[in-house]
C-alpha cells in the first residue's frame, strides 16, 4: 500500500491513514485509480493463510481472497509463491476492513469469455477437446469454459452415420469422438447464461466451399452411398470426392419408404440431381431422375372404383394402404373414430377391398374408405 504497509492486512484503518489517503487523493488523482466491481487486474501475492490470501494492488492497497473464493482458488493459490502476479476479478471494491474482496476463479473465467468473443469477433478457428457427449451433440473445452458442438455443426466426416437413429445409437457413435481435437468456429456465446455453442462445419475450407458452389440445381452428379440415417442417405461425388451430399428420405423415390436402406446401401453407386445448394449444403434426388408413377395414376384408378389394397402401416392420421408398388392411399383416423378401434378393424399386411373417395394427382393422395 502507498500510504502505508500494514503488518496484517486485515486490519481497519486509522483515522490518520484515511486522512492521508484523503489528502492523497485530493493532491494526487490519478496515483490512486478507483476500482470497479467486475474488473479484472493484475495483483501481486504478499501472504497467504489457511483461511485467507492477500495481494498488492499497485497504487490501490490490499486485496483478500477468502471464504468460498478460496476454496474455488485453493489450487491457484497452492502453486504461487510469495511475489507471484495473477488476474483476479474484483468482487468488492472495498469491504467493512478497507480490504478489496477478489476472485481468482472469477477472473479467470472472465479472460476466457473475452478471448472466445475475440475469436468469433475476428471469425477463426480454434482447437478444443471433445470431453462428453450426449444425443444432441457434443460436450467440448474451450480456454477452461465447457462449450457444446450440436450435431447439426458437425462436418460430415464426424457425423453419426447410424441407421437407426435412436438416443442410444446416437450417444454411442458420438462417443467415439470423446479425447478428439477438433477445429472449430464459434457460433454464439452467452457469459450470463453460460452458453457457449460452437461449429465445425464452419471451418469448412474456401476451397470446398468454392467447389459447391459451382454445383446448381438440375446438375446430375455421380457418386458412391457413404453413409445412411433415418432421415437418409450421404453420397461422395466421384467428380470431387472431398465433397458429400444428402438424399433426403422423402427424395429416394415416389413410393413411400420407412428406412434408406430398403433403397440403396453404403458403397452403391447411384446417379442424383441436384436440388438444392444452400449454406454450403447440396441437396439431392434420386426420384427426380425416376418417371413419376402419380402422372398416370387417373388412367389406373378412379374415383367411386372399389379396389384391393393391402394394409401398409399406422400413423395418428388413419392407416396407409398400398394399391400397388408405388402408390399408397390413405383412410382417415374419423371413418374408426379412434386408433384403437381402427387396429381392430384393420391389420397390418392383410388384403381388403377400399372404396376410392378422391383422388388429388398433385398432392399425391388418394383418400379411400372400407368398402361395404
Amino acid at each position: 500500500m502507498i500510504f502505508n504497509k500494514l503488518t496484517r492486512y486485515d486490519k481497519p484503518r486509522t483515522k490518520s491513514q484515511m486522512e492521508n489517503l484523503a489528502q492523497l487523493i485530493k493532491n494526487r488523482p490519478d496515483i490512486l485509480p478507483i476500482l470497479k466491481k467486475g474488473e479484472i487486474i493484475e495483483v501481486k501475492l504478499i501472504e497467504k493463510t489457511p483461511k485467507k490470501a492477500f495481494f498488492e494492488i499497485a497504487r490501490v492497497g490490499t486485496g483478500v481472497v477468502y471464504g468460498r473464493e478460496l476454496l474455488n482458488g485453493r489450487e491457484v493459490i497452492k502453486g504461487m509463491e510469495i511475489g507471484d502476479t495473477v488476474s483476479a476479478k474484483v468482487v468488492d471494491p472495498e469491504n467493512e476492513k478497507g480490504l478489496i474482496e477478489l476472485s481468482l476463479t472469477e477472473a479467470d473465467k472472465q479472460k476466457a469469455w473475452g478471448l472466445a468473443k475475440d475469436i468469433q469477433d475476428k471469425d477463426e478457428p480454434v482447437k478444443v477437446k471433445v470431453f462428453g457427449a450426449n444425443s444432441g451433440g457434443l460436450l467440448v473445452e474451450l480456454f477452461d469454459l465447457k462449450g457444446f458442438l450440436p450435431v447439426s455443426q458437425l462436418s460430415v466426416e464426424h457425423y453419426p452415420r447410424v441407421p437407426e437413429q435412436t438416443r442410444e445409437r446416437i450417444i454411442e457413435e458420438l462417443s467415439k469422438l470423446v479425447g478428439q481435437e477438433f477445429e472449430v468456429k464459434v457460433l454464439s456465446i452467452n457469459p450470463r447464461t453460460n452458453k457457449l455453442i460452437l461449429s465445425e462445419k464452419e471451418v469448412m475450407s474456401q476451397n470446398i466451399k468454392d467447389i459447391i458452389n459451382q454445383y446448381k440445381i438440375g446438375d446430375m452428379v455421380t457418386g458412391i452411398i457413404s453413409g445412411l440415417a433415418n432421415f437418409g442417405a450421404f453420397i461422395r461425388f466421384a467428380d470431387n470426392p472431398e465433397i458429400e451430399g444428402l438424399i433426403h428420405i422423402s427424395e429416394l423415390g415416389h413410393k413411400l419408404i420407412d428406412s434408406p436402406k430398403e433403397v440403396v446401401s453404403v458403397g452403391d453407386m447411384v446417379k442424383a440431381q441436384v436440388i438444392d445448394v444452400k449454406d454450403n449444403k447440396i441437396s439431392l434426388s434420386l426420384k427426380a431422375l425416376q418417371p413419376d408413377p402419380w402422372k398416370d395414376v387417373l388412367s389406373q384408378y378412379k374415383v367411386n372404383d372399389t379396389v384391393k389394397g393391402t394394409v401398409y402401416k399406422f400413423n395418428p392420421f388413419g392407416a396407409f394402404i398400398k394399391l400397388n408398388e408405388d402408390i399408397v392411399g390413405l383412410i382417415h383416423i374419423s371413418e374408426f373414430g379412434s386408433p384403437e378401434e381402427m387396429k381392430t378393424k384393420l391389420t397390418v399386411g392383410e388384403q381388403r377391398d377400399f372404396h376410392i373417395e378422391a383422388i388429388k394427382p398433385e398432392e399425391k393422395r388418394i383418400i379411400l374408405k372400407l368398402a361395404k
